[in-house]
């Protein structure tokens, strides 16, 4: 196959809507376009601080992932930028490895993502099962508020360590240096963003009305908390800057697996996004297109001092909630944050920590799955895979848990699907059950038995055929094996027919198959089981079987009279 066919067509959404947009359109996507960039503004310059850079890094992210995303992506209505899922994997990475070097890990999953997309990934990782992506995010929105904490209670702790252990530790021994004027106000913001009532969302987000309250307090009566300002000087008045990669070849190598938690986390995320978007608007979205767009934005980002982008469901949501239609939103968005970059960005000095603790505080509430009850609802198996995927993540790493958790679910969907292949044997009282069966009111030769599979013949259930040499008696000479019903035949099942037959062979008996499906017949073939079993001894349909049984019956009788 030639590879240029193989590569999805570069087509983003925005190409297709252009044409179509008029002037009520444009203007729904404006509207929503600067609510969603009131909304994004407090939680970029969040997401940025708890991930150990600068908060303009993250408002950098939300303008240039933001327009990338939005222009060449493959949905309607996805906002990209920084999201809270990104926090604990890239603070790992700045504390592990430093800044410069979170700018190559994320320049490197820009690379992974546009080549899932290249390769036509983007419904593959979407089979990732729920319970383990569920776990995964209730984990890190758990360390998320973790980490707050130290700005949310005001502690004189220069950073949070990773390790969970250690952050508890640190926090259980620092408790007792509590600031109670950062305390008060991060607790007074974060019950205004529970509480904000939903009629006024809409117009005025909480986190931007808990933005602007903590500001103009600080501001007014000189409150003695940590500011943007005292302990970042500010944000740039201006464009963000280009800044080339600079590769540590040592830690080169190091970077790959971070590197990949941010694409596979990325991937997840965008397409998640992308069907909550599809769900809420009856559209439908091009998973590859997507995650070409996600791929470009995390090559582009890190070259500008931004951090790692991908789809964000809160923001998409307020997009799809104040009516925007088309990508142009997400491009609105995008430039109403650059203007606010290049005329208020001296305004955000005044910004306290504590306000956005409280924003990642109620991020983490929001963006967790808390409803226990649901555990009743599913198969125990799944609350399983959730609930170590969601510890692992919080104790361990989210690699581990990711890796456990797919290994877990793996081995239970293994052990379902073997459950169901069965080995059933075709007799007078089974036929009549059926009534309708394939055999009736055919005549089964003597010395003959037919069995049939169901199910899926592959690694976890090829042992089931087994059974048959226990089965069948030594006065049997011809085993009949129906596959009409075998779902699936893997290497595994055609090693296990054919050391079958040879054991029956043995034994002085002979095996036929019969009724097998196209693919699992192309399937035999290639494994050149009509050589080895015998051509005649692989029949179209259960009558070419009874007949070929009842011809070798015939011929050892004959050979049997000739001999007395």
């Amino acid at each position: 196959m030639n590879i240029i066919t193989y590569l999805p067509h570069f087509r983003p959404r925005l190409f297709d809507l252009l044409g179509r947009c008029d002037s009520d359109s444009i203007r729904a996507d404006f509207i929503a376009g600067l609510t969603v960039a009131v909304v994004a503004l407090p939680l970029a310059m969040a997401f940025a601080i708890a991930s150990g850079v600068p908060p303009e890094a993250g408002i950098f992210t939300a303008i240039i992932a933001g327009l990338l995303i939005s222009g060449l992506g493959g949905s309607r209505l996805c906002i990209g930028g920084p999201t809270g899922a990104y926090i604990v994997i890239l603070h790992s990475i700045v504390v592990q490895y430093g800044v410069a070097n979170l700018a190559v890990a994320t320049f490197m999953a820009g690379i992974m993502l546009l080549l899932m997309g290249l390769c036509r990934l983007g419904q593959v990782i979407r089979f990732f099962p729920m319970p383990i992506i569920t776990g995964f995010t209730n984990g890190i929105a758990v360390i998320i508020l973790l980490t707050q904490l130290k700005d949310f209670f005001g502690l004189p702790v220069a950073s949070m360590p990773d390790n969970f252990f250690a952050l508890v530790y640190l926090l259980w021994h620092e408790i007792e240096h509590l600031h109670w004027p950062t305390f008060l106000l991060a607790t007074g913001s974060l019950v205004l963003i529970l509480t904000w009532p939903k009629r006024f969302n809409r117009l005025l987000p909480a986190p931007f009305v808990a933005l602007i309250g903590a500001a103009f307090v600080v501001a007014l009566v000189n409150l003695p908390v940590a500011t943007i300002g005292s302990k970042f000087g500010g944000i740039p008045q201006g464009l963000p800057t280009f800044t080339p990669l600079l590769f540590d070849w040592e830690n080169f190598s190091n970077l790959l697996s971070p590197a990949s938690k941010i694409a596979l986390l990325g991937a997840i995320e965008s397409l998640l996004c992308a069907v909550v978007a599809d769900k809420a608007t009856g559209d439908h979205h091009d998973s590859d297109q997507e995650l070409m767009a996600q791929g470009i934005a995390n090559l582009v980002v890190p070259l500008f001092g931004g951090i790692a982008a991908t789809g964000a469901i809160a923001r998409t949501a307020t997009n799809i909630q104040n009516g925007g239609r088309t990508p142009l939103a997400g491009i609105f968005h995008a430039l109403a944050l650059l203007i606010v970059v290049l005329v208020a960005a001296p305004l955000a000095s005044y910004v306290p920590l504590a306000v956005l603790a409280a924003i990642l505080v109620a991020t983490a509430i929001k963006m967790g799955d808390w409803d226990i009850r649901k555990a009743r609802q599913y198969p125990r198996r799944d609350t399983l895979v959730l609930a170590v995927t969601f510890a692992l993540t919080v104790l361990f790493d989210l690699t581990i848990a990711i890796e456990i958790g797919l290994l877990l679910a793996g081995m239970f969907f293994i052990h379902r699907i073997a459950g169901q292949t069965a080995l059933k044997k075709i007799t007078p009282a089974y036929i009549e059950a059926l009534g309708r069966h394939a055999v009736v009111d055919k005549v089964i030769p003597a010395r003959t038995v037919v069995y049939r599979m169901e199910g899926a013949l592959f690694f976890g259930a090829a042992d089931k055929l087994e059974m048959l040499l226990d089965e069948v008696t030594a006065d049997t000479q011809v085993i009949v094996l129906q596959l009409h019903q075998v779902t699936l035949l893997d290497t595994t099942g055609l090693l296990a027919i054919e050391q079958l037959a040879a054991k029956f062979t043995a034994r002085g008996q002979t095996l036929i198959l019969c009724s097998v499906l196209a693919d699992n017949a192309e399937r035999i073939a290639e494994a050149g089981l009509p050589q080895k079993l015998g051509m005649d001894n692989i029949q179209a349909d259960l009558v070419g079987g009874l007949a070929r049984a009842e011809s070798l019956v015939a011929a050892h009788s004959k050979a049997l009279n000739t001999l007395d």
